[in-house]
């Protein structure tokens, strides 16, 4: 069975627990809405009949002194033909009114990018919360809200995770619930931001654009636009920053650097032009950092002494191919790689050098091994690479390890340890011989997994803390000097627009120096 046949089963019926809907909140941060919610109540302008920003703003890649800002003009109208440059100004201010505009230029939207603009502005504060706005056209672009990393000590960090996003199966509730949360210092998009399939194909309750699957660059881009129009995804990335990578549908399902299971050469053409199409796609539309080479997208952010992110490419860097049979010996050759040999140095570089508590390492496929479900694509279809990672791990200690999972659609709390079902080399109720921990997000709107129920798998997985296999939704880590905590919160029927319902499934945290989840109170 491959993943997209295990992925596209119904929904399964093994949540564990339950609780009333509410929407939860934790205390809430002033610090995070310095505008005493004024900004909150700041509408965007008016459209005209042609609106010049129909798509929105958004920001990304939060360092101490600079952050990446992003919008589109959307080219032409209804009576005039698309130009090949249009002037943008954009201004930078510590408040929603912009009375104390601390940056302000002109640049461009040119057609070769798809009349984006990105840019990288530098000089900021850290730690402080800013307000963005471009215009063009004469028109305005509605008011973005964004916040630098802090520079050495920092009381509290809050980042909301989320993944798999298939429009084709209803509305983005996640977001919508992400957009309404004054107290989060950025967004973690753990990948699958959309579905290359085409129209039809992949969930039926809405319909895609362009309805045929994604293969060249103009599909892509036409794919993107139409996300970008979804009030939730544009609310969410005009309130907060963002701190994306790509997985596998940001090209094709199951890929690779060499291929993947959705795409036909014999067809679709090449598997490098539709690759190159997708990350040029990618590059253009999310507010992620460009460096010098366009394929690499793994990437450290500090955020002070509290917290170093460090973002992994378990898909387009170093991956070998999949090998779909469980019996097939070729799985177990030491040459195989999920990250690459340079990644996998460079990420215990980056994890031995830092002073931060926490280490969050933010990559898309499940580390921790789940007996009796498909597994080709995730880190146990990659043996020898897992047991790199993990006799590493062992060797190097590096405290407070958190690693931040998607693509799974589904939620998950687990204790990675190298031998989880020995007892002499773990103890799942100290978490003695545990490495790390890791969380995974469920997904916003992709269906949930039919894989029998989570109860069982925790009563026969000793690592494995908690598990929901159905509800969509996103997760919210807090972290203070003394422990990280990880809130699951599940949203209503996303085939339902209006259901706007919030529920607190479960809360786990990890003390400082202990990797073991415990429940804790809501």
């Amino acid at each position: 069975m491959t993943r997209r046949a295990w992925l596209r089963g119904a929904l399964a019926a093994g949540a564990l627990g339950g609780c009333e809907p509410r929407r939860p909140r934790l205390p809430f941060d002033p610090r995070l809405a310095p505008d005493g919610g004024l900004f909150g109540t700041l509408e965007p302008p008016r459209p005209r009949s042609y609106a010049t920003f129909e798509h929105g703003v958004a920001s990304g890649d939060p360092l101490a002194d600079a952050v990446v800002l992003w919008t589109r003009v959307t080219p032409g109208g209804p009576d005039e033909a698309p130009e090949e440059r249009y002037e943008v100004r954009y201004e930078v201010a510590r408040d929603p009114r912009f009375e104390a505009v601390v940056v302000a230029d002109v640049t461009s939207a040119e057609a070769r990018r798809d009349w984006t603009v990105k840019l990288d502005v530098g000089g900021l504060a850290p730690a402080t919360t800013y307000y963005y706005r471009f215009h063009a056209r004469g028109d305005v672009s509605p008011v973005g809200r964004t916040r630098t990393a802090p520079d050495g000590s920092a009381e509290r960090l809050r980042f909301a995770l989320a993944s798999c996003a298939s429009l084709g199966h209803g509305f983005f509730h996640a977001y919508s619930a992400i957009a309404r949360r004054d107290d989060l210092d950025a967004v973690i998009h753990l990948g699958d931001y959309l579905y290359e399939y085409a129209s039809g194909t992949y969930g039926l309750r809405r319909a895609l654009e362009p309805a045929q699957a994604l293969v060249g660059l103009m599909q892509y881009r036409a794919r993107y636009a139409q996300y970008r129009r979804e009030p939730s995804l544009a609310e969410a990335h005009r309130r907060h920053p963002w701190i994306t990578v790509w997985d596998d549908h940001e090209s094709a399902n199951d890929s690779w650097p060499g291929g993947a299971e959705n795409h036909d050469p014999w067809r679709e053409g090449p598997w490098e032009d539709r690759l190159a199409a997708a990350m040029r796609a990618y590059r253009e539309w999310m507010p992620v950092r460009d460096g010098a080479d366009p394929r690499r997208l793994f990437r450290a952010l500090p955020f002070g002494e509290l917290c170093e992110l460090v973002v992994l490419d378990t898909r387009a860097w170093g991956r070998t191919a999949q090998v779909w049979d469980d019996h097939d010996p070729r799985r177990h050759e030491v040459e195989r790689e999920l990250l690459g040999a340079d990644q996998h140095a460079w990420l215990f570089e980056r994890l031995a050098r830092t002073r931060a508590r926490w280490k969050l390492v933010a990559q898309q496929v499940m580390l921790s091994h789940v007996r009796g479900i498909p597994h080709a694509d995730q880190w146990d279809g990659y043996p020898a690479a897992r047991a790199r990672l993990l006799r590493d791990l062992e060797a190097s200690r590096p405290r407070d390890v958190v690693f931040l999972t998607g693509d799974v659609h589904s939620s998950w709390a687990f204790d990675v340890a190298a031998s989880p079902f020995d007892a002499a080399a773990y103890d799942p109720a100290t978490g003695r011989g545990a490495l790390a921990v890791e969380i995974v997000t469920p997904a916003v709107s992709s269906p949930g997994l039919d894989a029998g129920s989570a109860a069982r798998l925790v009563a026969s997985h000793p690592h494995l803390a908690w598990a929901n296999l159905s509800a969509r939704g996103f997760v919210v880590v807090d972290l203070d000097a003394e422990r990280a905590r990880a809130d699951w919160i599940h949203v209503g029927d996303v085939e339902d627009e209006h259901d706007e319902t919030e529920t607190l499934a479960a809360s786990f945290e990890t003390r400082a120096g202990v990797s073991h989840l415990v429940p804790t109170p809501p």
